[in-house]
């Protein structure tokens, strides 16, 4: 899937997939913070963001 996404211009590492049950709050929780980190410290996706200026 990866060479497909690149080809869309989203970078890999902004698409995280995981298992997690309904009963696993914690572990969502810690799933979300961890992507979302890895997601801001690659900044915006430039291929996709229009310039308003």
């Amino acid at each position: 899937m990866g060479n497909l996404l690149e080809h869309m211009g989203i970078e890999k590492d902004r698409l995280h997939f995981s298992w997690i049950s309904s009963a696993e709050a914690t572990k969502f929780v810690d799933v979300v913070t961890k992507v979302s980190e890895a997601v801001n410290a690659l900044g915006p996706n430039h291929k996709l963001v229009k310039n308003a200026g």
